[in-house]
């Protein structure tokens, strides 16, 4: 599919947004507070880094599911929220990588690049439907 095809499909129903926002966030928890932990061995980030970078999606995830769920007239605020708060926890997971590279290994920083890019990507879309959600005055 197509980006502006994808984007076509987001705009009639934004609220959709949130619920993939959701789902990947309680995915990236359960990587990060689960899976990597039980490999710090291979990816060298710190057990308590994790835990801190997991315990933040959790919130994302809450939020996401209550903002789906909700039948809100201003949508397009809260996905532009959404979109900033996913950019500063990208900045945190490259800062928290940045203070521990010493010990992260190529694996380490290859899962914390690869996430970044995911969620980064997904930041951009809400944003930008956001603001044609603005535009068009549906929301």
């Amino acid at each position: 599919m197509k980006a502006s095809n994808l984007i076509h499909q987001i705009n009639k129903e934004p609220r959709k947004l949130f619920l993939i926002d959701g789902l990947g966030a309680l995915l990236s928890a359960f990587l990060l507070g689960v899976v990597l932990v039980k490999l710090e061995h291979i990816f060298g980030i710190p057990r308590s880094a994790l835990y801190v970078l997991a315990v933040i999606p959790c919130f994302f995830a809450a939020y996401d599911i209550y903002r789906y769920w909700r039948l809100d007239k201003n949508l397009s605020r809260f996905l532009q929220m959404i979109a900033v708060l996913n950019v500063a926890y990208c900045c945190l997971s490259i800062g928290v990588a940045i203070s521990h590279h010493a010990v992260i290994t190529t694996l380490g920083w290859g899962y914390i690049i690869g996430e970044v890019i995911i969620v980064v990507s997904l930041a951009l879309l809400e944003w930008k439907i956001a603001r044609e959600q603005l535009g068009m005055g549906k929301l």
